[in-house]
């Protein structure tokens, strides 16, 4: 009797602090809880899950609920349904905003390019006979999205076995003697981890649906290597592009560079360094120009210590990736800032940050698209998305579906301003 009783006081604790943890995790997605340390992880993790995939995290919670509610004392069921429809109203919202992301999308590319901008990509390159919108990615169909587009795998651009390998994504009725655009992206993965596969599937498939090839690259990591092994090996495979990528139907004259988090970094840096010895070692004279540059919640600045830089990234930089104190090497850090390298020459820009970012401070990209808006020539575009977290891209929700919309517009207009200048042949046969 006694242990019956234990138990049962145990499974109402249990509820309580199942409906408190389900409290938190949806007040976390409105305001992250932790920004310093390992708790900033979790606090990522919980708050990535509920704003993008709200309507399964509700399923999973009011389930739940379901089915352990019965034994409850009717007190702690009351309280535990309060807080469930408490929670269920800010995922609910959570819900709407991800749908209606392209209103501020939509507002970012007006400002940016006009308010009469292109909004349809149709006719600017060769579609595939049929070819639309891609199908909605969601969180399911990014398992086996990957074979679906990428044809030609584990390609080799540099000596260095499986970190220099590519994917090419494109359509297999994609015409091989086509002169399709091309979108280059670089995985994140705080330049220690990371894949060519499993990042901006939503984008990528978007794009090759109609259209684009799509290459996406591996990279050495640190700390086995140092850097700016990382750089070097982006430049090395954009090298390979220019001089490959027709054979598979794509334009080396026209390659947008994208990539998240230690990609945004990544590409953001290769896009303002055409060209630069200092990141083309061997290969100084290899053309490494790209058209538009795109990067999603990147780091922009190796040397804001203290205001805008996760606590534990300088550790990570200093240790493992840099591998010398930034107190007594400065201009290394400097020089590994893309914010440091905006010149005149920048190509156009669409930066995307989330304003709810734990693991890097949206003040990185304000402080960058500021400082390209003061010096660039080009378009610049910034889209700072409500309560989106890092990597908010991931799960192919609704708000990446958007952004992906959104990416393909701003490409389009790049596309047709830079068909008209290079090639206008081209546009008087259309």
């Amino acid at each position: 009797m006694r242990k019956y009783r234990v138990l049962h006081i145990a499974r109402q604790v249990a509820a309580l602090a199942v409906a408190a943890m389900t409290a938190a995790s949806t007040l976390n997605g409105y305001r992250p809880l932790a920004r310093k340390g390992y708790p900033s992880m979790v606090s990522f993790g919980y708050g990535l899950v509920v704003s993008e995939l709200p309507q399964q995290t509700l399923a999973s919670q009011l389930a739940g609920l379901a089915l352990t509610g019965r034994r409850l004392t009717r007190p702690v069921r009351i309280i535990a349904w309060v807080v469930a429809a408490i929670s269920a109203v800010g995922l609910l919202n959570f819900n709407r905003a991800g749908h209606r992301a392209g209103t501020p999308l939509k507002e970012a590319l007006d400002r940016g390019l006009g308010a009469d901008r292109r909004t349809d990509s149709t006719g600017l390159w060769r579609r595939p006979a049929g070819a639309g919108t891609a199908k909605s990615p969601g969180a399911l169909r990014m398992l086996r999205i990957y074979r679906d587009y990428a044809h030609d795998g584990d390609i080799s651009y540099g000596p260095y076995g499986s970190a220099n390998h590519l994917d090419i994504w494109r359509r297999p009725d994609l015409d091989r003697n086509g002169k399709a655009p091309v979108l280059f992206q670089v995985p994140g993965g705080g330049w220690v981890t990371g894949n060519k596969r499993g990042q901006a599937h939503p984008l990528m498939s978007h794009l090759a649906e109609l259209g684009w090839i799509c290459v996406a690259v591996n990279y050495r990591h640190s700390p086995r290597n140092t850097w700016p092994d990382h750089i070097v090996d982006v430049k090395r495979a954009l090298a390979w592009v220019k001089a490959h990528i027709a054979e598979y139907g794509g334009d080396p004259e026209f390659i947008a560079i994208t990539g998240g988090s230690a990609g945004g970094h990544l590409s953001s840096l290769a896009a303002l360094t055409p060209g630069d010895p200092r990141f083309q070692p061997s290969f100084e004279d290899a053309d490494t120009r790209v058209q538009a540059a795109v990067p999603f919640y990147g780091v922009y600045d190796f040397t804001r210590f203290d205001d805008a830089m996760h606590p534990s990234m300088p550790e990570l930089l200093e240790k493992m990736v840099m591998k010398q104190p930034h107190t007594t090497n400065f201009e290394a850090y400097a020089e590994a800032s893309p914010v440091n390298h905006v010149s005149a020459d920048a190509p156009p820009f669409f930066v995307l940050h989330g304003t709810n970012d734990s693991l890097v401070p949206v003040e990185q990209a304000r402080a960058f698209v500021a400082k390209l808006r003061d010096v660039s020539t080009q378009p610049v575009v910034y889209a700072e998305l409500p309560f989106a977290q890092h990597a908010f891209d991931m799960f192919g929700s609704a708000r990446a579906a958007h952004a992906a919309v959104a990416v393909e517009q701003f490409l389009a207009e790049i596309y047709a301003d830079w068909q008209a200048a290079a090639r206008p042949e081209d546009v008087s046969a259309r």
